[in-house]
């Protein structure tokens, strides 16, 4: 498994995530972690909101009925989206967020905590107090963003000591919005408006890693676009590519995302 570092730091990570958003509907938990494992994927991605709470739990029993070690493998967890109420990045519900992530994990700390879509209603000094205390009580090593754009990501790092070393962002080959403007610059067709305020171009320039969900989804929740009879061409394509490179469609999707030079992790 292709390895990079996690944003600035020295840890190395697995290029392949398996997100653990849908884990909750498969057959076989286990077999599932194990299989990623078996293939270098050590990197687990959650968030609380995946299953009200239930994935996490699913993860943290399916985990105990493999060998593998809790220090073998790298958590990732995000908090801040609430049901009925959008987001909420307050002390109280951040610290809440974590505590309970870790404790469905049933484990001591997380690697990785990510801000889960931006909450513009914040107070960063909030936020900042919360990651301190976590990283300072050892329940938190790396703390990252989802969904941000530049001018989001420089507010909280006006205030939050930590870096902010990963931001997730929907990317693939039915979402390429972080780079349609970069090839359609002083052009005025719709591909040439930049809705992220270079999103891409500022993660490469602070070596924050974009990590990229839902990656064989079309639309937001439509579902898949690998195999869907809506899109033919596109498929006929992956087919034939997968042929001559004696892969899947799946595959090169995946490798469309990680050919790219800024380094990205794929969120399987």
């Amino acid at each position: 498994m292709k390895t990079i570092n996690f944003g600035t730091t020295d840890q190395k990570v697995p290029a392949v995530v398996l997100g653990c958003m849908r884990i909750n509907s498969a057959a076989d938990p286990v077999a599932a972690i194990e299989t990623a494992y078996d293939h270098g994927i050590n990197f687990f991605d959650h968030a609380d909101i995946y299953g009200q709470g239930e994935c996490e739990t699913i993860f943290a029993e399916a985990l105990k009925k493999t060998s593998i070690k809790r220090e073998d493998i790298f958590l990732q967890t995000k908090g801040g989206i609430v049901p009925g109420k959008m987001f909420d990045f307050s002390k109280e519900h951040l610290t809440e967020a974590i505590d309970g992530s870790l404790k469905r994990l049933g484990v001591d700390y997380v690697d990785a905590f990510l801000l889960h879509r931006p909450d513009t209603l914040f107070d960063p000094a909030e936020v900042a107090e919360v990651f301190n205390q976590m990283h300072q009580a050892g329940k938190v090593k790396y703390f990252g963003v989802s969904n941000q754009n530049p001018g989001q990501i420089e507010l909280l790092k006006k205030y939050v000591k930590q870096p902010l070393v990963v931001n997730q962002l929907q990317f693939g080959i039915m979402h390429t919005g972080m780079i349609d403007h970069g090839i359609h610059v002083n052009m005025t067709d719709p591909r040439s408006v930049d809705h992220d305020g270079g999103i891409l171009e500022y993660s490469r320039l602070h070596e924050m890693t974009i990590q990229a969900w839902s990656p064989y989804q079309y639309g937001f929740f439509e579902g898949v676009f690998i195999g869907n009879e809506k899109f033919p061409e596109l498929n006929q394509t992956l087919t034939e590519l997968a042929e001559k490179y004696h892969t899947t469609p799946t595959g090169l999707a995946s490798a469309w995302i990680l050919t790219h030079p800024a380094k990205m992790q794929v969120i399987a």
